[in-house]
């Protein structure tokens, strides 16, 4: 079982977070040149403790480049209540009237996401998680371990720890796995399966806190949203940026 994040990568977090932001203000100009999008409806999953004031800048850069882009809106995620199930499950029902969604999720937003998907899989695009850890085994892979366990009794039944990914259905629709070994928050090995047809996993350097602002994440998130429908194809590194995205 792969451990959580060291101390001092937990502890850092908030600095490198930071940092992430100051990159996203310093590289706007080359975030301009990312491929644009087609209009359809993108839904953007918060991570635990957070809400759609967190996703804000995501979700604009997302909005310039053309997609109908939709907050959850259902205040402060808590993780897996009943309301909030029911509340994603009834959301992505009406936004899908008008087509299929692509959903990004981050972190728990993320495991809400590829859920999703198994549920409702005519109803959803493709799913890019950011330092998800849909993976995990045992929830000492994570440092939020104690808030996930303080909140448990608000959840609904069989929320605790998801199935474990390699004994479930092949995941149905297109999917990318951003991840980050210096994420402080959750163990890097948690957010990844393996590769194969339609999935995928795209490491860069970024801190847990600062997915919603690193440029090579909104990179990947534009490029990925960009594909033709059943036109999948593995993620490249444009020229001139392979180095903001480390070997796996």
């Amino acid at each position: 079982m792969a451990a959580a994040p060291s101390l001092l990568w937990y502890l850092t977090e908030p600095t490198r977070a930071a940092v992430d932001i100051g990159q996203y203000a310093a590289t706007r100009s080359v975030l301009r040149a990312a491929p644009s999008g087609d209009g359809h409806t993108v839904l953007v999953l918060p991570g635990l403790g957070a809400n759609d004031g967190s996703t804000g800048t995501l979700r604009k850069f997302l909005t310039g480049l053309g997609y109908d882009v939709r907050g959850w809106g259902l205040g402060w995620n808590i993780g897996p209540s009943v309301e909030v199930v029911r509340g994603m499950r009834e959301l992505l029902r009406e936004l899908a009237v008008g087509g299929k969604v692509s959903i990004v999720g981050w972190s728990l937003g993320g495991i809400f996401a590829r859920e999703l998907a198994r549920d409702h899989p005519g109803a959803v695009r493709q799913v890019i998680t950011l330092g998800s850890p849909y993976a995990m085994t045992d929830l000492r892979q994570t440092r939020v371990n104690p808030v996930y366990r303080l909140l448990a009794r608000f959840y609904v039944s069989g929320a605790d720890m998801p199935p474990p990914e390699h004994t479930r259905p092949r995941f149905p629709v297109p999917s990318t796995s951003v991840y980050s070994k210096s994420d402080g928050i959750v163990a890097w090995q948690a957010c990844v399966s393996t590769p194969g047809a339609r999935r995928e996993n795209v490491g860069v350097a970024c801190s847990h806190l600062g997915y919603g602002y690193n440029a090579s994440v909104l990179w990947v998130i534009a490029d990925r949203l960009a594909q033709r429908p059943n036109r999948w194809h593995p993620f490249t590194p444009p020229p001139g940026m392979v180095r903001m995205f480390p070997e796996p």
